[in-house]
């Protein structure tokens, strides 16, 4: 197979990939696709993952384009997918960009419609996940804390 010289730029999945990078990590530049699945997608066609992605031909990018929109007709297993069981249709999906985006503002918005724990948190702007609130997470400075200036303005007071 006669390959191509190298283009530094590949346009895959309306995104710009960086042609210089391995196939896997080039292809973690589309929000929904990790490393590990960048290797899944490459094994899966038969391409070595150690080529550039600029070495690739226009034919070789179109089948990991259609191999990452639909993942399950490669053969990847479903566990490799960002939304199993989804909520709505039920069904093992892999979401890629704007989709993805969306489907999680959904889900947060359901949350919130609910009202559950998670949802109330987020409606809040609050930590979601348990982490702990008592010193982190803060939108304005630091609270406790006395600056210098602070602390001159204090004395100065304290003096008149």
């Amino acid at each position: 197979m006669a390959q191509q010289e190298l283009r530094l730029i590949v346009r895959l999945l309306n995104v710009d990939l960086d042609g210089g990078k391995k196939i896997p990590y080039a292809l973690a530049g589309i929000k929904g696709v990790g490393i590990p699945l960048g290797y899944a997608v490459a094994r899966a066609l038969g391409i070595d993952p150690e080529l550039r992605l600029g070495q690739l031909t226009d034919q070789q990018l179109a089948m990991i384009e259609d191999c990452v929109r639909n993942p399950a007709k490669y053969g990847i297993p479903s566990w490799m997918y960002n939304r199993r069981r989804d909520p709505q249709s039920g069904k093992d999906l892999h979401l890629i960009g704007a989709d993805l985006d969306l489907a999680i503002k959904e889900d947060i918005q359901r949350e919130m419609r609910i009202k559950s724990w998670r949802g109330v948190r987020h409606s809040l702007g609050l930590k979601v996940r348990g982490q702990r609130t008592r010193t982190t997470g803060r939108k304005t400075g630091p609270v406790g804390v006395v600056r210098k200036a602070a602390e001159a303005a204090a004395k100065e007071s304290s003096k008149k």
